[in-house]
């Protein structure tokens, strides 16, 4: 079984990001689960197009998504992609989309197709603080989330997706006052965990996970 795993490159004229940073030092298995990376850049459409090329490369069974939520304090699993860019700030060329439909005559959105509250029930069993997540923002990570999932839905892949948001790094959250934060150790091992459960079955549990962020 194969998994790819993307992160994003630094946005907003930071020099790093959690995604990126945590994606590039996870291993290349667990246990019987190969691990492929790619970091997207953080452009409309480049990196939906990034994605796509990935996808063909890897052909993967599994597909998680990372990206930073600036902000948050828990590893967000996000339940759903809607088909709207609508962006507070330029993304890293300068594009600043309003109110525009990802895919046109898209439908409105797409649910993951991974098992988010079995995961985030492991999540916490690990000690890690996570939660479902109803919103995946309208920025460069809801994009490549929707994205990944049209691909998969319009071209019939036999892949599961989803979307995590991670907390800033502490080196990150330093800069402002009582932003959250986690450490890159704990990202990474948020991911694998994730990553393990996904693999490990097909079906959720059913559990009330109704948090808005």
């Amino acid at each position: 079984m194969k998994a790819l795993v993307t992160g994003f490159e630094p946005f907003a004229g930071d020099a790093v990001n959690p995604a990126r940073e945590a994606v590039l030092r996870l291993p290349s298995r667990l246990g019987d689960l190969a691990i492929h990376t790619r970091v997207l850049p953080t452009v409309f459409g480049r990196a939906i197009d990034a994605l796509d090329d990935a996808l063909a490369t890897v052909r993967p069974d599994i597909v998680l998504a990372v990206g930073l939520a600036g902000g948050r304090a828990e590893l967000s699993l996000e339940r759903v992609a809607i088909n709207v860019d609508d962006a507070r700030i330029p993304d890293n060329d300068g594009q600043q989309p309003i109110d525009r439909p990802i895919v046109a005559d898209g439908p409105a959105a797409y649910f993951t197709g991974l098992p988010v509250k079995a995961a985030v029930a492991a999540l916490r069993q690990a000690g890690l603080p996570a939660i479902v997540s109803n919103t995946a923002g309208t920025f460069v990570c809801n994009h490549v989330f929707y994205g990944l999932m049209h691909l998969a839905a319009t071209r019939h892949l036999p892949v599961r997706g989803g979307f995590l948001h991670v907390p800033y790094l502490p080196s990150q959250a330093a800069r402002f006052s009582a932003a959250p934060s986690m450490a890159l150790d704990q990202i990474v091992q948020g991911i694998e965990i994730i990553l393990q459960v996904a693999a490990s079955r097909t079906d959720d549990i059913a559990t009330a996970e109704g948090a808005i962020a």
